[in-house]
């Protein structure tokens, strides 16, 4: 089962958004996935705990990408299409 966390600069509105968005598709992905929703500030500390980090473009340079973390900004956080996309070019699914 993959552990993903959705990020925005609260976490609370944005990340919440990502999460449901994340969810949906690796649902209908057939992909286990535990995803969890926080702040920028936090998910930077935790990190590295995680298979995958969601959020925003703007916010991708707050993360380092390593090997057991993949990093992925989204551009339009409400579109499932960009979000299942940019899963498939991760090499998720």
């Amino acid at each position: 089962m993959l552990k993903v966390v959705a990020a925005c600069g609260n976490g609370m509105g944005s990340s919440q958004i990502i999460k449901m968005k994340i969810s949906q598709v690796f649902k209908t992905l057939n992909i286990a996935a535990d995803v969890h929703h926080m702040s920028v500030g936090e998910a930077k500390s935790q990190a590295s705990s995680f298979d995958v980090v969601f959020c925003s473009e703007s916010l991708m340079n707050q993360f380092k990408a390593t090997e057991r973390t993949k990093v992925i900004g989204l551009k339009n956080l409400l579109s499932v299409q960009e979000i299942e996309t940019k899963i498939k070019a991760a090499g998720l699914a």
